[in-house]
């Protein structure tokens, strides 16, 4: 007999599924799980469909909650401004306010 206790095996993770595991907002019940679904937004009069999106779905309600990193992600991938050099404004500088100039 030795007198080292020995660790329990920890059961590995799946791949696919990350630490976080909360429990449902919606049914208090289910936890959350992360799935990747296909994302449907609308730009302007276009759908827009993204497949293999990362989602945190409930195992009992089935409520589904994007990822929000992944939607800002997107967010600045479909803004009209993405690939564009910003536009630089000039300073609206006061005219001739009928100051006095010095001679010269």
């Amino acid at each position: 007999m030795t007198d080292k206790l020995e660790k329990p095996e920890e059961k590995p993770q799946d791949a696919g599924q990350s630490a976080y595991n909360h429990i449902c907002p919606e049914c208090h019940t289910g936890m959350l799980h992360l799935e990747y679904l296909t994302y449907f937004t609308w730009l302007n009069d276009e759908l827009i469909t993204v497949p293999n999106f990362p989602s945190w779905v409930c195992d009992v309600c089935g409520k589904r909650e994007y990822d929000t990193h992944a939607v800002s992600w997107l967010n600045m991938l479909l803004s009209p401004n993405t690939g564009r050099k910003p536009k630089l404004r000039r300073k609206n500088l006061p005219g001739n306010l009928n100051r006095p100039q010095p001679p010269g």
